[in-house]
Parts: structure tokens; sequence; C-alpha cells
């Protein structure tokens, strides 16, 4: 069926509820030493009391493989429902690097040239006074605004369906008409709108859906059964978000992310995020040669080096070569770091929209890697 001419809940439904044909096994038989779990626990839990969190969910990584998975705190406080293996959080921004590596797919096939105007794809997006190309909203230097970095102007219209911007083609209206706050290439500036439009440019080059595209290249190959769309809901498997208001915890309004596509329309619970952590690892996904493109620093138009690769943040760090990646939205954030040459990796995930999630990594990274490297 063409998912295009379909309803938003029939899209989801086809593509979010397909049967996993090979379901992956959880990789904890080498699991840490009760000596390496109990510094875990504790660095978490400083973590928790030190920022107030309400619930984490944290992910290890070993020589390529899970090694331990495990939830604290509160995933609903007020219902006094804990935060475990199964819980779910959105993803936010670390849905990026889905888009990143479903490009790179598409490059591999010699369907998407990452140094073409992104017009050649989506002709609809309006021409601006630079060329754009897939390779500068990967590497976060189009000079398309974020949210609120810039000038946003929607295209304003009448639709024909109930959910328009259910088709990243359509969600290109809500900044589309924007001024570029920079021209392509001369500096970094984060842009989620950016990966909205290299969602569309992913659809129309791969001649499928994008949500087709992660379910049958990404999720059912790597058996994550609680990866779907941040479609909101309250269920006891989702984890309700939390935000401050002063010195004062509350909870965060609940709103529906799905409109994000590939710039931070996911969710699944820790178990699924380590799962894609461990393809990243094991180079599952995409070539070597790929792999390589995606972890090199883009540097600018005038050769002045960045922190970006093509989806991921890549840095020479006292641990290594790392490879990260942050999410952030007001009900979460999440964190994925890689140190590829070690092939060990922390994902991170917290319903509290004001923690700190890159100190709860490097605080099990201490306790963990800092000898292993």
């Amino acid at each position: 069926m063409n998912c295009w001419r379909q309803t938003w809940h029939f899209c989801v439904v086809v593509l979010f509820s397909l049967t996993t044909a090979a379901v992956a096994q959880d990789s904890v038989e080498n699991s840490l030493t009760a000596q390496e779990a109990t510094a875990v626990d504790g660095a978490v839990q400083t973590a928790i009391e030190e920022q107030k969190l309400v619930g984490v969910a944290v992910g290890i990584l070993r020589q390529g493989r899970i090694v331990f998975l495990k939830g604290y705190g509160s995933s609903n406080r007020e219902q006094r429902i804990a935060v475990t293996a199964d819980t779910k959080f959105n993803w936010a921004s670390n849905s990026k690097p889905i888009a990143a590596v479903l490009a790179m797919q598409l490059v591999e096939r010699k369907k998407l040239d990452l140094d073409a105007d992104v017009r050649k794809y989506v002709p609809e997006f309006p021409e601006k006074d630079s060329v754009i190309t897939t390779r500068h909203l990967l590497c976060h230097q189009s000079g398309i605004p974020h949210y609120a970095n810039g000038k946003v102007v929607p295209t304003v219209r009448q639709y024909d369906q109930a959910d328009p911007f259910s088709q990243p083609i359509w969600a290109l209206d809500k900044f589309n008409q924007s001024p570029l706050i920079s021209s392509p290439g001369e500096k970094v500036a984060y842009s989620s709108y950016a990966y909205i439009l290299l969602s569309a440019v992913i659809e129309r080059a791969g001649e499928q859906p994008f949500l087709q595209q992660v379910q049958s290249r990404i999720a059912e190959p790597l058996g994550m059964q609680s990866f779907d769309l941040d479609t909101g809901g309250d269920r006891p498997e989702l984890a309700v978000g939390y935000g401050k208001l002063g010195d004062t915890i509350t909870r965060s309004l609940d709103e529906a992310q799905a409109w994000k596509h590939g710039a931070g329309a996911f969710r699944s619970n820790v178990r699924d995020f380590a799962r894609w952590a461990e393809a990243l690892l094991n180079r599952r996904l995409v070539s070597e040669e790929s792999e390589a493109a995606m972890w090199a620093i883009q540097p600018l138009k005038n050769g002045q080096p960045t922190t970006w690769g093509l989806g991921f943040t890549v840095e020479n760090g006292e641990q290594g070569f790392k490879v990260s990646h942050n999410g952030a939205q007001p009900e979460t954030k999440t964190r994925m770091v890689l140190f590829p040459k070690a092939r060990h990796g922390i994902v991170v995930m917290s319903n509290s929209g004001y923690a700190d999630v890159s100190k709860i990594s490097t605080a099990i990274s201490a306790e963990l890697f800092r000898k292993r490297r």
C-alpha cells in the first residue's frame, strides 16, 4: 500500500506494528562484575540526588556487546511507577543519527549524492541564496535556522488531510520560507529543521516513505520492538516527562513530536536504544567506508575544523576517539556516547528535561573505561 495516500494513524499501524521476523537477543552474556555494577549504581544515584532527577535508564556496552541495562527512579512519580529497562523514553535529537545512517545507506546504493543540491530531490523546497547540499544538512552547516536562533517563516496553506505534517514534505511548511542565518558551509549552526528537510530528501531518494525506510532498514533488522513514533499518549510503559519551575519539579506538557521525523520523532526503551548503539559499534548498518565518512570531521568551507561528522559529534578526548549525540526536549534528555576503537559505549535516558545526562555518562565511563581505552 502507498502510505502517501493513507491517514497518519494507518501509516503508524502499518509501519510500526509489523511483526519482527528476527528478534535480536539481549547481549548481556558478559555482564558487569558485582563491583562494577555497584560502581555504576553509585554513579547514577549520585547524579539523581545532585540533580534531583525523577527517572533515569542506563545501558552499557563493552567490546561491542550490551552488558548492563537498568532503570532508576520513577517513570511516573505520581503513580509510583519505577523506571525499568522496558520504560519508553523519547529519543529527542538522538533520532538524528538514524536519519544519518539512512542517508549513508542510500549513498552506498548510489541513490543519494551528498554534494548535490537538495532541490534535486525536493524541488518543493524554496530556492535560497546559496545551494544547500545533503552534506550541509548532516553536519549542521546548512544555515537553516533552529527554533530560536534566527527568523522562522512558515508557509501558511490549507490541507486536505487532518495531519499533514505526518509527511516530511508537508512538515517543511513549518520553516521553509525562513531566510538562512548564514551561507551554507560558513559556520556550524545546529538545526532540527535541517533534519526535517533531510527526512524529505531521504524519502525522495529512497523512493519509499521515510518511516518505512526506518522500519525496514533499521528497526526491524535490529529487533527494536519498542521503537516507534512519539505520538504522545499516557500508557504505563511511557515515561512521564518532568521539568523544573524554579526549584519545583513539575510535569511537562505531553506533546507529540512525530512531526519532527528524523530530527526528533522517535522513542523506545533503553534496551532498544542500546541495541542501536550496539549496531553502530559493530558496523551492522553501513559499510566501513560509510562509517569512516560519518565519523570524519566535516570542516567549514574555509578549512576550519569542527566537532561534527555526518550526523554525529566526533572528538578526541582523554579516553580516545569518541562519537556521541545528545537529545533534549522538555520531557526528556538522552545521550549516546561510543568509543569505536575500544568498542565500548554508554546510553542514558531521563524523563527529567533539566537533566545533565553528559555528567552521568562521564561518571560511568570514569568507573569502567578509563583504564581500558
